[in-house]
């Protein structure tokens, strides 16, 4: 017998977003279970399962909006024998990966597993579903350290899905202290020695710190230092800027090092690629998506321009603009930050000679820019010295897949491209 689902009466007359949706056609569903969730002006309410049964058809999309007796789904129902357990056990996990469903058949052992079990007032300040904290609750993770990619930042069952599964194939959380056979850290009361303040990590900061941290011990790293004299570029830059100021475009050197990192990339694809899941194989990517890190009052994220081969310097100014006010205002989307095949991370606008980047897997390589400094330098041997603006490099490379002599000879190309202007045209 089919069953249709239909909006509820939800204490307002007007259509209200679906923020969310718990399952998808296929899904075997006991009565009660959470179907969506809608969000009205003051609160956000879960619509339930009348019958236990089979969902047929799904009648709206995130997105849409709905208002009372509205149709949601079809379902064809069942006997009371179908139970959230066996809900449980089928995951759900049966989006996860092969091996660990043979292994973790039960949600108990799905916690053991990936080792997350969070304290009972973690997530609180996350914006989830009541569905998607019951899930999340049921399998031990916390949502804190979930990266979201639904509307608005909110964190969807399928992120849950997606960390447990990275978990499951990766190991634990570096967050759990307990990666591989490093120490927990010691609990210290720093109280004993002064007066202290107690301040929350950003979500921004905790999910980019584990990450970090995974990567810096999972990736043999080596940092090779390089100097790139960018005298005749910058003269160009600042000619280009002065005329394109009534514009209101901001024409910087970053625009310039994409451009000519792409030709690198083309002429070293190594550094265009990622290592696969086994570790065994190399994959070369054909497309060229630069992340480019941008700081925040939140703390570090890492946008994506897309397609830079295909994007003139002006047209890189532009999207560069939008992009960085996109990142500052919080509105940056899972998507947004997706798909990167090489990161730059400039701290020229704010100082220093030279840092070493970590890389952000799976890429296999970051590079770091520090401020321009002018410096003497001798043209020959016979002339005098001459000032020139030096520009330092800094490239983290991932040893499994780059050697020495392959970064050095990449970094001495891309030092070539940006002291003659000429060569970005080619």
């Amino acid at each position: 017998m089919v069953t249709e689902v239909r909006v509820p009466d939800i204490g307002t007359p007007n259509k209200v977003p679906v923020i969310e949706i718990l399952v998808k056609v296929g899904d075997k569903v006991s009565k009660d279970t959470g179907l969506l969730t809608l969000e009205t002006d003051k609160a956000t309410m879960e619509i339930p399962c009348p019958v236990a049964g089979v969902i047929k058809t799904l009648k709206v999309k995130i997105g849409d909006k709905v208002g009372q007796n509205d149709l949601l789904f079809e379902l064809e129902a069942m006997g009371a024998t179908s139970s959230l357990a066996t809900k449980k056990e089928e995951i759900k996990v049966a989006s996860l990966p092969t091996e660990a469903v043979a292994q973790s058949s039960k949600t108990p052992e799905i916690k053991n597993a990936i080792k997350v079990e969070a304290p009972s007032s973690a997530g609180s300040d996350v914006y989830a579903g009541p569905g998607v904290r019951r899930f999340a609750r049921e399998l031990g993770v916390d949502l804190q350290v979930v990266e979201s990619t639904g509307p608005k930042g909110r964190v969807q069952k399928s992120d849950v899905e997606e960390f447990v599964r990275d978990h499951l194939e990766n190991g634990p959380s570096v967050g759990s202290g307990s990666l591989g056979n490093l120490s927990p850290a010691p609990v210290i009361d720093f109280n004993k020695f002064g007066e202290t303040e107690t301040k929350a990590l950003s979500r921004i900061k905790k999910l980019s710190g584990a990450n970090l941290h995974r990567n810096w011990v999972s990736i043999p790293h080596v940092t090779h230092f390089e100097e790139a004299n960018i005298t005749e570029l910058e003269a160009f830059r600042k000619e280009q800027q002065i005329a394109l100021e009534k514009s209101g475009l901001k024409f910087t050197l970053l625009g310039f090092l994409i451009k000519a990192l792409v030709s690198s990339l083309k002429a070293y694809p190594n550094f265009n690629s990622s290592l696969d899941a086994s570790g065994t194989e190399l994959i070369l990517k054909k497309y060229f998506h630069v992340g480019i890190a941008v700081d925040t009052p939140n703390g570090l994220v890492v946008p994506v321009i897309r397609d830079v081969d295909k994007k003139g310097l002006i047209d890189l100014a532009e999207e560069l603009g939008k992009v960085s006010t996109k990142a500052r205002n919080g509105l940056l989307t899972a998507l947004d930050m997706q798909g990167g095949c090489f990161t730059i991370s400039s701290l020229g606008g704010i100082g220093g000679t030279s840092f070493t980047p970590i890389i952000n897997a799976p890429e296999v390589a970051i590079l770091g820019v520090s401020k321009a400094q002018i410096r003497l330098i001798m043209a020959n041997m016979q002339s005098e010295a001459i000032p020139q603006l030096m520009l330092p490099l800094s490239l983290s490379y991932d040893h499994r897949v780059i050697d020495g002599a392959e970064a050095a000879r990449f970094m001495s190309f891309f030092a070539k491209q940006l002291s003659d202007v000429r060569r970005l045209l080619l």
